[in-house]
């Protein structure tokens, strides 16, 4: 998700304190006796406060196991939490498949440069709106980012190019053009979780003999997504 240079900076800031304490838990683990232990807390306004002491009941622990720190999770163990899912909030399952191959390519610890976390990129302050309790889990952050979606397509009245356009570049921009913003990455974006929607939908036809009905998972329709201007 494109975010603003500040966020970007802390981002950057929040990178690099997480490259030392995995420096330093690598360090004190090589001792014997020796274990290092994060937690964090993500604040209303999005804020990550890290600290080895934990003072408040809300902050959470980091895992910092070097061999799960990339793991890549399968389509078929992830396929059950995007079902139910994709039945809470009436959005197709190769929809919710197509946003997690383009957003982390199912790696649950993904971390972009702007600081969107997990299978479907949510930043910390739009988790804490999600009332999603630890990013790198794969239910939660599954669940967060189908309702944030659904959200966006009823925001933009089902107009699913609209609404991929504003879980990456964020709502309040596509509100301001009114339009597919005129921007180059967001609109690559768009076209990229199209194109895995249509791929996933067509895997399910090969594989079942049919697309999964809407009482099943709601699909949003493709057909609009003609109106993105070719090359811009």
């Amino acid at each position: 998700m494109l975010k603003n240079k500040s966020l970007f900076a802390s981002s950057r800031r929040w990178t690099a304190l997480v490259t030392l304490i995995l420096l330093n838990s690598s360090l004190t683990t090589a001792v014997p006796g020796l274990q290092a232990e994060v937690y964090q807390y993500i604040d209303a306004k999005g804020t990550i406060s890290l600290t080895n002491v934990p003072s408040d009941a809300r902050y959470r622990r980091v895992d910092l196991h070097p061999n799960r720190l990339h793991p890549v999770i399968s389509e078929k163990e992830l396929e059950p939490m995007i079902r139910r899912f994709s039945r809470e909030h009436q959005l197709h399952p190769a929809l919710i498949r197509a946003v997690i191959k383009a957003e982390s390519d199912f790696d649950p610890r993904a971390v972009s440069r702007a600081g969107a976390i997990g299978l479907m990129q949510l930043m910390p302050q739009t988790a804490v709106r999600l009332d999603v309790r630890d990013l790198y889990n794969p239910e939660d952050n599954i669940g967060g980012g189908t309702k944030y979606l659904r959200q966006l397509l009823d925001r933009f009245r089902g107009n699913l190019p609209l609404a991929l356009a504003a879980y990456n570049a964020g709502e309040h921009v596509v509100d301001r053009y009114r339009t597919l913003p005129p921007i180059n990455e967001t609109r690559q974006y768009v076209r990229k979780v199209l194109r895995y929607y249509r791929t996933f939908l067509a895997n399910d036809l090969a594989s079942t003999g049919h697309v999964i009905s809407s009482s099943e998972g709601a699909a949003p329709q493709l057909s609009s997504v003609s109106s993105i201007p070719p090359g811009q």
